[in-house]
């Protein structure tokens, strides 16, 4: 018999047996929160090991499935960030009565991205969508006692049903003008008619809500701050950047004879996405809303990268991604520890900041510089990649107009900064005392900010694998 499957969805199949042991463990466990965590942290981490290993290229159930190494290196970047996730809330989840269940609801909706991430066919790709869309709400409104987190719940299932029904419609239309669903297939029968035009403007909606693409972005600053703010780092990080992956492959696989038409679809909403993201940035004082738009103008960036249709496009995007996990996840990982413990989330209270916490201070402010994109973090290499792939194409004034949102960015990331090292307080954040998974976290965070950018090697990899896809 042959066994070949079990290495091709190894992935997926990783991830079920993990929510079935949470399962289990829920149903017959008498252990104290710390001793459940501790062993779900050995759990995913073991998952995240597993994932540099068995890696092979397939295709499974008629095309409707497939790996290969760069899908496997995406996959395990998202294990990555929900392995960090999980570190730095350690102090939310400690005191949560429905650890497991967050968990379960946590890894169910990554496992419907990792089959999003592997589909070769639109229908495939919608079963996924849901499977990680439906988990994610639930999470939304894990803090049960707040309202305003059950309002971010039902925001999130009012935008996402909405969102689906328009790609879907677009799925039916472009299946009624090509007879297929199947990303190989697709390009052998687009000819640019107007209906098929209609049915990809329909499928990039769909994309765009879930990405967040201005003006389909309305839902995202409400939803990011009622939301517990593990479950605000994930839908900023791993769900925005597994849409992020599934956006290439579906660009550059299904739709490449379209290229001229989502190229000015991609460029203008590229501009319009980031400005607006930066300007209603200025204004936040929140900071769950702050990172909202903040995340809105970085995926501004991201569909610069992805209009230029090459394979240094796909690398750079990846490559960004994978800076993208530890610059803004060193910035969550330091809200929610201090919010798990002060319920404090607006700027101003982290005046003297840096007074009190001068480990956490600092960690934040690499995390914002390289959020800005200053030099020497590794945000100024993955920003580099995506402009320089962008300019490439010859649109300067994409570009130009990039470079002036970086600038707009640059003041609003100091306004925190400034609020930590200079402004003075009425009152101070008390010292706060790291538990080791969460110093571990941000330790890594660190390093990936500080090394990944003069780490050559790292890009030269996800180019190669870029090949395959």
């Amino acid at each position: 018999m042959d066994f070949s499957f079990l290495f091709a969805m190894k992935f997926e199949l990783l991830l079920t047996l993990l929510i079935f042991i949470l399962l289990i463990q829920k149903i017959n466990s008498t252990a104290n929160s710390a001793s459940v965590l501790t062993i779900t942290f050995g759990l995913l981490l073991l998952n995240f090991v597993l994932g540099f290993f068995g890696n092979t290229e397939s295709s499974l159930f008629g095309g409707m499935f497939y790996s290969n190494h760069l899908l496997a290196l995406e996959k395990n970047i998202l294990n990555l960030a929900v392995l960090i996730i999980s570190f730095t809330s350690y102090h939310w989840l400690k005191n949560h009565k429905h650890l497991a269940e967050f968990f379960i609801l946590l890894l169910s909706s990554l496992l419907g991205l990792f089959f999003m991430l592997s589909s070769g066919n639109l229908l495939m790709f919608y079963l996924g969508l849901e499977l990680s869309t439906i988990p994610l709400a639930a999470l939304c409104n894990f803090d049960l006692e707040k309202k305003v987190s059950s309002e971010a719940a039902m925001k999130m299932i009012m935008s996402s049903a909405f969102s689906s029904a328009i790609l879907l419609f677009g799925i039916s239309m472009m299946y009624g003008t090509t007879g297929t669903l199947e990303f190989s297939e697709i390009p052998k029968t687009l000819y640019g008619s107007p209906l098929q035009i209609l049915a990809f403007i329909l499928l990039f909606t769909g994309f765009a809500f879930k990405l967040s693409v201005v003006p389909f972005h309305l839902w995202t600053a409400d939803v990011y701050e009622g939301s517990p703010i593990a479950v605000t780092a994930f839908l900023s990080v791993v769900s925005k950047g597994a849409m992020s992956f599934v956006f290439i492959t579906t660009l550059y696989k299904a739709f490449a004879p379209l290229a001229q038409t989502w190229y000015f679809l991609l460029a203008g909403s590229a501009v319009i996405t980031m400005t607006i993201g930066n300007l209603f940035a200025l204004r936040q004082q929140n900071l769950k809303r702050f990172f909202a738009f903040s995340s809105i103008a970085q995926v501004g960036y991201v569909l610069i990268g992805i209009s230029s249709a090459s394979q240094v496009g796909v690398a750079s995007v990846v490559y960004f991604i994978l800076i993208y996990v530890f610059s803004n996840l060193a910035a969550f990982g330091v809200l929610s520890i201090v919010s798990s413990i002060t319920g404090k989330e607006t700027i101003s209270d982290y005046k003297g900041f840096y007074k009190s916490n001068p480990t956490l201070a600092l960690i934040l402010a690499l995390s914002l510089f390289s959020l800005a994109g200053i030099p020497p973090t590794a945000g100024f290499f993955g920003k580099l990649f995506l402009l320089t792939t962008g300019a490439a194409v010859g649109t300067w004034w994409v570009i130009i107009i990039a470079a002036l949102n970086m600038v707009i960015s640059l003041y609003y990331y100091l306004r925190i900064i400034r609020a930590m090292f200079v402004d003075e307080a009425g009152e101070l954040l008390p010292k706060i005392s790291l538990e080791k998974s969460e110093l571990a976290a941000l330790v890594v965070c660190v390093i990936g900010i500080l090394v990944i950018g003069f780490a050559s090697r790292t890009f030269d990899v996800i180019f190669n694998l870029s090949a395959n896809l």
